[in-house]
């Protein structure tokens, strides 16, 4: 047992300190590391689930490799426990280091490599083979200070990792991502990581360490100290240069508000794109194709009264505002900051042609989910203008669940619209959205729009960093009295690019997607995932 180690017993020197004020100033240590320990959890988390996509997985794979990991290094660190000293001051060097580096490799990986997802494995199996050799030696340094028994010694031990943890957890969302960025959060707790381990061995067990070991630690200790400070100082610089790397030379715009990334590119409206969350979200290239898609056929009917579910950008209000007689339009989108810049960047406001300035436009900033079990008004046409369901974050209002709640919110004879994502590439994706919009008490009609040559470089929900565009969009409208057939209204404004007959074709070109029967997505029983 640890206990019985007699190394750090028989004949070592006095530590400089009480035994009860050091036992508290290891387990003040060991807070502070499971408090860092965790924050380089969330972080490869969070940032891979942006830079990835499909939160689960990355939160699966990190998670899982990381404890694994953890069983390591507690086998490994068995070898350090007769030097625990001089071994856990290297290692919480090489931890700081390790972890605190990971979130600007990891996207360094992602912009300039076009690929993330072993960097992620690495840095997962990496930090948890650090993590996991801590305690072994810090439950011998603990007993070198304050000689108890070994069960006291691991209680007092796990208390202190356990509320560290609790408090990194709530400190990575609350106040380092907001305050400092992912970036400068990480570099942040690295710092804090080295100087907590370092000043503990070097001050409490220093009689424990040979002038040469004293010497190493302190080197590595200011090398990392002084790396991390550095990167800290370029981060802005190594942010810009990354951002141009990802979305080119012409980013006008970044910003990261409290929902998402918001990235806006281009000198005008004929060259503007906008991403959100490293997705493209928006492309001048083929706006007018994808938005007359989307919105003209459930136009066809009353449509007095329409809503608009996300669709921050203007672009299918522009559409739908371009019928006289429509009344009001409500745009429903969680990001105050996205329909902030359709109504003042003057690329992306005369894209829309100033849809927010129009009177019968109302914006709400809200999730559409929760807006919609709120809400008791009624709609003629209901325009979902979502992110694609394969991201985790929207996989809800994919759901069957959410599909009924619309069909409450809809006037009889009302319609709704769904975006599906692209169906060449996601098949099942398509069918599972139309099963999910059936089970929510809808009859179904899906439709298949084929981009043009020009658009091809382009498309709503394409990653950023040089993923294939999709060459088509898939799209479900639906009512509870079913839909006939496709077509637009007879009052409808002429359209650039999408005409009856074509129209009647893309009908006709889903029917090849719906190969075979799909279960829907539900709220506990998701069905969607990342597709490359």
């Amino acid at each position: 047992m640890i206990d019985q180690q007699t190394p750090l017993r028989s004949g070592a020197p006095r530590i400089p300190v009480r035994p009860r004020t050091g036992r508290f100033l290891v387990l003040a240590v060991v807070f502070v590391c499971a408090a860092c320990g965790l924050v380089y959890e969330l972080e490869l988390v969070a940032l891979a689930s942006y830079l990835i996509g499909d939160s689960v997985t990355q939160a699966s794979v990190v998670l899982s490799v990381m404890v694994f990991a953890m069983g390591i290094g507690s086998l490994l660190a068995k070898r350090l426990r007769t030097r625990a000293a001089v071994g856990f001051g290297l290692i919480e060097a090489a931890l700081a280091l390790v972890g605190g580096s990971s979130a600007m490799v990891l996207y360094a990986s992602f912009a300039w490599l076009g690929e993330s997802r072993y960097a992620l494995v690495g840095f997962s199996l990496a930090i948890g083979i650090l993590i996991g050799a801590e305690i072994p030696l810090l439950m011998t340094l603990i007993q070198r200070v304050d000689r108890q028994d070994a069960g006291g010694a691991v209680a007092d031990l796990f208390a202190a990792d356990y509320v560290g943890a609790l408090v990194g957890g709530l400190a990575f969302p609350f106040l380092l991502l907001p305050m400092m960025g992912q970036l400068t959060g990480a570099l942040f707790t690295g710092a804090v990581n080295a100087a907590a381990g370092g000043a503990l061995v070097l001050w409490v067990f220093r009689h424990d360490l040979g002038a040469r070991s004293r010497r190493l630690l302190v080197v590595a200790n200011v090398v990392v100290i002084a790396l991390l400070a550095t990167a800290t100082v370029m981060a802005d610089d190594f942010e810009r240069a990354a951002r141009r790397a990802v979305y080119g030379g012409e980013v006008r715009i970044a910003v990261r508000t409290g929902v998402q990334e918001v990235v806006l590119t281009g000198v005008g409206r004929g060259s503007l794109d906008l991403y959100l969350d490293g997705r493209l979200r928006v492309s001048s290239r083929d706006d007018r194709r994808y938005h007359e898609a989307l919105v003209h056929p459930a136009m066809n009917g009353p449509h007095h009264r329409v809503l608009i579910l996300g669709g921050g950008d203007g672009l299918a209000a522009r559409e739908v505002l371009r019928y006289p007689d429509v009344a009001s339009v409500a745009v429903v989108d969680p990001d105050p900051a996205v329909t902030r810049l359709a109504r003042t960047d003057p690329a992306l406001a005369g894209l829309n042609e100033h849809a927010f300035e129009d009177p019968r436009l109302t914006a709400v900033t809200g999730d559409a989910f929760t807006w919609l079990r709120a809400t008791h008004k009624r709609y003629d046409v209901v325009i979902s203008d979502l992110p694609a369901p394969g991201i985790t974050a929207s996989t809800k209002l994919y759901s069957a669940e959410f599909y009924g709640l619309v069909a409450e919110a809809l006037e009889p004879g009302g319609r709704l619209v769904v975006h599906t994502g692209p169906v060449g590439r996601r098949p099942s994706t398509f069918r599972t959205v139309e099963a999910s919009v059936r089970a929510g008490g809808l009859t179904t009609r899906p439709y298949r729009v084929e981009g043009r040559a020009a658009d091809l470089a382009a498309g709503p929900d394409r990653a950023a960093g040089g993923a294939q565009a999709p060459r088509d969009w898939g799209f479900v409208l639906a009512s509870a009295h079913g839909v006939e057939a496709l077509g637009l209204d007879p009052g409808a404004p002429a359209l650039r690019t999408l005409g009856a007959r074509e129209l009647a074709a893309a009908g006709r070109s889903a029917q090849c997607a719906r190969r075979g029967p799909e279960q829907p997505s539900t709220l506990v029983h998701p069905r969607y995932w990342e597709e490359p």
